[in-house]
């Protein structure tokens, strides 16, 4: 569809709240490690070709993706620095890749045998990274706590060789002793595969943090950080990072009902007492989720007002019978804003009953974007 010059529903992305997020967070890193700014999801939702810019010009060399048109995109955006996917790829994955120079990930013999075919065709000009599970996720990395793991990794290192430039892991927990547990593990394990792959440590990238390792109070060991929630102002607000998105749609109608008329489908509100209703041009379409709790609320003139029924596929209702002055057309703020009618990630993660990696990710890639 073309571009909707009107938008019933936007975010508000604030480029500034980024760059801010983005000099916090490199300002934690510790002298002599690297960071790696991860943009899947279009960048959170926040979109790739406006984030991009912001990490050329604060000198950030390395971005972290997981599909091949999130890879696309961030070259189309000027980045002509390193490129690594955080997740394994099929075989058509990364061939329809080759020209966007991605450091994939590998965790299997049969992937290295494919990989290991590209780099003797000359079509492979990348260091991979080789990923172990370390007690961790159970998502794709390889587990070499077991004999079978270990003949796995001793194929896929015997298979590439010096072209891996990596190892690495994704830790489950940040609690203060699971995540020393998984870190230790990591480390040993990391040692075992550089021993058994005869591979120079100088020249091999270890590494395992994320924001939360980033930003958690328990010191990790990790060449490198990949970062992505704090670039966005989800975590640690008491460090001074900020949300970058904001969602709003609009009032687009009012009416007057008695008391005792249902609300929504199901009827699964009903009016105690009669009452003015604003229908609002935003629904479960636009990622306003259809499971929202019934404590939900909405801003409105700076004041927040509870939503109302189930939420509709483009619309939901809010209550303003205590809002006098209420108009057609008035934005209507689902969350962001400032003061004290704020809709807090506290309040969002709660209402929708999920986090707000979730919510933006989605919100994002389903409304209009306007950078503030």
């Amino acid at each position: 569809m073309m571009p909707d010059p009107a938008p019933a529903s936007w975010c508000n992305i604030h480029r500034d709240r980024i760059a801010r997020n983005l000099d916090l967070a490199l300002g934690l890193v510790p002298a002599g490690r690297r960071f790696c700014a991860v943009l899947k999801a279009d960048a959170y939702g926040h979109g790739i070709d406006q984030v991009v810019p912001l990490m050329r010009d604060r000198g950030v060399t390395c971005i972290g993706i997981t599909s091949n048109s999130e890879a696309r995109a961030v070259r189309g955006a000027g980045f002509d620095g390193t490129l690594i996917r955080l997740r394994s790829a099929t075989p058509a994955e990364i061939e329809e890749a080759l020209r966007d120079r991605i450091e994939e990930q590998v965790a299997a013999p049969e992937a290295a045998r494919h990989l290991a075919a590209l780099r003797r065709a000359g079509r492979l000009g990348t260091g991979v990274h080789l990923a172990l599970d370390a007690s961790g996720m159970a998502r794709d990395g390889l587990d070499i706590a077991t004999g079978a793991g270990r003949d796995a990794c001793r194929q896929i290192l015997d298979l590439l060789g010096d072209g891996v430039r990596g190892i690495c892991s994704h830790f489950p927990s940040n609690a203060p002793d699971q995540l020393r547990g998984s870190a230790a593990l990591f480390r040993d394990q990391a040692a075992w595969a550089l021993e058994a792959g005869t591979l120079d440590r100088r020249k091999v990238l270890v590494h395992a943090g994320s924001s939360l390792t980033l930003a958690a109070v328990t010191a990790v060991e990790t060449d490198m950080y990949r970062c992505g929630a704090i670039l966005y102002g989800i975590l640690r607000p008491d460090l001074g990072f900020r949300p970058t998105m904001d969602l709003e749609a609009r009032v687009v109608s009012l009416q007057s009902y008695p008391a005792g008329a249902s609300v929504g489908y199901d009827r699964a509100a009903r009016l105690d007492r009669p009452s003015q209703l604003a229908c609002i041009s935003i629904g479960y379409e636009n990622g306003y989720r259809r499971g929202a709790s019934d404590e939900s609320k909405v801003t409105i003139r700076g004041r927040q007002v509870p939503v109302l029924g189930k939420v509709s596929m483009n619309a939901l209702v809010a209550d303003v019978t205590d809002l006098p002055g209420v108009g057609v057309g008035d934005p209507v703020v689902l969350f962001g804003g400032t003061g004290p009618g704020a809709i807090t990630q506290e309040m969002a993660e709660h209402q929708f009953g999920t986090i707000m990696a979730d919510l933006y990710s989605d919100w994002g890639q389903r409304n209009a974007r306007f950078y503030r």
